[in-house]
């Protein structure tokens, strides 16, 4: 589409100099001999740039500029003067100017200018879609009274600065709570970094949050910011929080203490300002019962406490999520949309899904691919929704075994063994194609492969 440049002066000889060089380079141009024409003009058609002359008559170009941002703050101006001083070229940038030029006009420069503002425009327009298309990949669905309650919480909280902690099962979407938190905060514009504290050597963890000085060990030849760096104005989502060590909670505490920290192998005080979003799948009050969490961090981080329920608890979810991934992964493999029949629908309802959310999202896209038909029905499910195993897990008789355990974390533990052995038999035991097949690092499934005590030698 052509894009339209309003030209703005009192001289009709600039005017049509501008408007002829720029239509000669593929643009269309309209022009005004004031501001107060100007304004009228934008008022009818929104431009996608304006050159504006400074000194005219009942209206300068000062007073215009300040007028056109506060009814289109996006719009990008170019500010001309043949009597321009730091000073104005100053006060048009603090009032949100794009550009500054002099007169008499090189009429190459404004050409190269008005290209880089139009492709300052078209960044603008990628990264605002952009952001909408993060948000919309990472909304959270569903309508149970658990979910519509967590998201009018997040409602609340969002626009505070007070931190966050998740608690839940692997699997049910702490992520996509702390992502919608940052989304209805102050702070959206601003990064959102995470980091898996799980996923991370120990010997590492320090450099990945805090960052580096060059030379602060061996293979450290530049300096590196760390995730505390790189998410100051923002939010800070430190998964996996009951897998960091004694030693980096410290400094963690620290951090939300004074807001200052140093570099690993640094002697420079630094202050940063972000928000910490925290979750975990462990039970943080029996991990400080054990010696394994600082109590004092987790009050500070536990200011606002969510729970996000497994999905077994909320299976009024299951339809919802299980037609948002089909749409969706339908539309990523250029298909046509799939229906799943009734009775299909039930067998998921009834399913205890050890893996949740994240199980179904890997089951409905299994099902895309290899539903050859527009219909799923019974038959296109794994054996272990059909019959008498549609209400355990995919071990069969296991689910009652599992109840026998006297404590919850027991019980989830063994969930989580045998949900990783049903993955790995799936991807052939290759342990590469498990972790992305879950969506969890490789080397932290290795550590949960070797803390269950799983046998690779099949």
């Amino acid at each position: 589409m052509t894009e339209t440049i309003l030209i703005v002066d009192d001289e009709e000889g600039i005017r049509s100099s501008l408007a002829g060089i720029l239509e000669d380079e593929g643009y269309r141009t309209v022009c005004a001999a004031d501001g107060v024409e100007a304004l009228a003009l934008c008022a009818r058609e929104l431009p996608g740039l304006v050159l504006l002359d400074i000194w005219m008559p009942k209206m300068d170009g000062i007073e215009t500029l300040q007028r056109l941002k506060e009814s289109h703050p996006f719009l990008n101006v170019i500010m001309m003067s043949g009597h321009g001083t730091i000073e104005t070229a100053v006060k048009s940038t603090k009032l949100g100017a794009y550009d500054f030029i002099e007169k008499p006009l090189s009429l190459e420069k404004v050409v190269v200018t008005v290209e880089n503002a139009l492709a300052m425009n078209r960044l603008k327009e990628e990264n605002a879609a952009l952001r909408d298309q993060v948000q919309q990949g990472h909304e959270m669905i569903g309508n149970s009274a658990a979910m519509l309650q967590l998201g009018e919480q997040i409602r609340l909280v969002a626009p505070t600065n007070a931190s966050v902690l998740i608690t839940g099962e692997n699997g049910t979407g702490k992520e996509l709570v702390a992502r919608s938190v940052h989304f209805h905060s102050q702070r959206r514009d601003k990064p959102f970094i995470e980091i898996n504290c799980a996923a991370i050597p120990e010997e590492l963890i320090e450099s990945e949050l805090f960052g580096h000085e060059r030379g602060a060990f061996t293979g450290a030849v530049a300096q590196k910011k760390g995730k505390f760096d790189l998410a100051d104005g923002g939010t800070l989502f430190l998964d996996e929080i009951g897998d960091m060590s004694l030693k980096t909670q410290a400094k963690v505490l620290r951090i939300l203490q004074e807001k200052k920290f140093e570099r690993v192998g640094g002697t420079r005080t630094l202050e940063v300002d972000v928000r910490i979003v925290a979750a975990t799948n462990k039970l943080l009050e029996e991990e400080i019962r054990n010696g394994g969490f600082r109590e004092d961090l987790y009050y500070r981080l536990n200011v606002v406490p969510f729970k996000v329920l497994p999905l077994r608890e909320r299976r009024d979810d299951i339809p919802l999520l299980a037609r948002y991934f089909m749409d969706a992964f339908c539309s990523r493999e250029g298909r046509e949309s799939k229906r799943i029949v009734p009775e299909a629908m039930e067998a998921l309802k009834r399913y205890e899904w050890p893996g949740n959310v994240r199980e179904l999202k890997n089951i409905v896209e299994r099902l895309v691919i290899m539903t050859p038909s527009g219909t799923v029905t019974v038959d296109h499910l794994p054996d272990y929704f059909r019959g008498d195993g549609a209400g355990k897990d995919a071990g069969g008789g296991k689910l009652d075994s599992v109840l026998e355990l006297s404590s919850l974390r027991e019980a989830r533990e063994e969930f989580e063994r045998e949900f990783i052995i049903q993955k790995l038999e799936e991807n052939d035991w290759n342990v590469s194609k498990t972790a992305e097949a879950i969506e969890l690092e490789r080397s932290n499934l290795h550590r949960k492969i070797k803390s269950y005590g799983i046998d690779m030698k099949k």
